[in-house]
């Protein structure tokens, strides 16, 4: 009797298998619980759970390969955060649903005391660092936390969400202009807001050096008098300029179409008051909390996250807040 024995996909079986792996030890899911709302370097990882660096290295390589970590370079260090769970791939419901298990855990109190001195550390040098490049800094804000930190990481989120052929998006606060371009890329048409003619300027210049024929730029506040809406408004680290940043979620909540997602890249929250005076911003950063809190009040569910450690001693947090589809506005 002639038994056929089903095919099996290795490749397929592999990649369980490595999530399995990487899943069956007690340290690794407790990096996993550790990375859910911050990104570490892997010397602070050894130090927050009090190993070596080389076993360290081992632990993350094991979960790299499962596609639990991801990794960003800036400069000679690397940063490791949660990847994110694509639940349509070979996998991606285990993952989504370990992620969900491990989110449940409670972190020991040495590493999570660990963790507090970690992020003391990093406070003190990031004081240190604007010390030595305070006049650099002063001439470039946007060096605190550029686009080219935290670009890819909003681009993965976004693109994870799967805006169709017609989707429009907005961009609140455009700056110089250079995120407009990946919204072009991606949108079938792209307004872009802002409240100062000279910045609408250096956005439009970018317009005009990439033919970007589907981008409108306008000046408007975005708070009162903008009139447009879209299936994505991007708000790239404009929120703390506003005066009353809770009340400005609820009106940009209004420019969404039901259904529509919010994109919010901001810097979590920090003690360098000297921001204030050399960039304008009113506010230091936000708690991830509050975040929440505020586009929960607006109306808006709130959805994956990313955070971003910068080797300067900020952190950037990424957010996604959906309008629900049934959502009406709230004038």
């Amino acid at each position: 009797m002639n038994l056929r024995v089903p095919a099996i996909s290795h490749d397929q079986s592999d990649e369980l298998a490595a999530l399995c792996k990487a899943g069956g030890d007690p340290l690794r899911l407790n990096v996993l619980r550790a990375l859910s709302n911050d990104s570490f370097g892997v010397l602070e990882l050894a130090q927050i759970f009090a190993i070596g660096q080389s076993g360290m290295s081992h632990h993350l390589k094991v979960l790299a390969q499962a596609d639990l970590v991801a990794t960003r370079r800036e400069g000679n260090a690397i940063f490791y955060r949660r990847a994110l769970p694509h639940t349509e791939q070979i996998g991606g419901k285990l993952h989504a649903a370990l992620l969900e298990e491990v989110d449940g855990l409670t972190l020991p109190d040495d590493v999570r005391s660990r963790i507090g001195l970690v992020h003391r550390q990093r406070a003190n040098a990031s004081q240190d660092f604007f010390a030595r490049t305070a006049e650099k800094f002063r001439a470039q804000q946007d060096l605190i936390a550029g686009l080219p930190q935290y670009r890819d990481s909003l681009l993965s989120l976004l693109d994870k969400l799967g805006f169709g052929a017609d989707a429009t998006a907005v961009e609140v606060g455009p700056g110089d202009g250079g995120f407009l371009p990946d919204l072009a890329q991606r949108f079938r048409h792209v307004t872009g807001l802002d409240n100062s003619p000279a910045m609408l300027e250096l956005a439009r210049a970018i317009c005009e050096q990439k033919a970007l024929s589907n981008v409108e730029l306008k000046l408007a506040d975005a708070l009162a008098n903008a009139n447009v809406s879209g299936d994505c408004v991007v708000l790239n680290m404009v929120l703390h300029h506003f005066a009353a940043p809770a009340e400005a979620l609820k009106q940009l909540a209004n420019l969404l179409q039901p259904g529509g997602s919010l994109l919010v890249t901001e810097l979590c929250s920090h003690d360098q008051s000297w921001a204030k005076e050399a960039c304008g911003d009113l506010w230091l950063g936000f708690e991830q909390e509050d975040l929440a809190r505020w586009a929960i009040a607006a109306g808006l569910v709130p959805g994956e996250s990313l955070y971003i450690g910068l080797r300067n001693g900020f952190q950037i947090q990424v957010r996604h807040f959906q309008r629900p589809a049934g959502n009406t506005h709230h004038r």
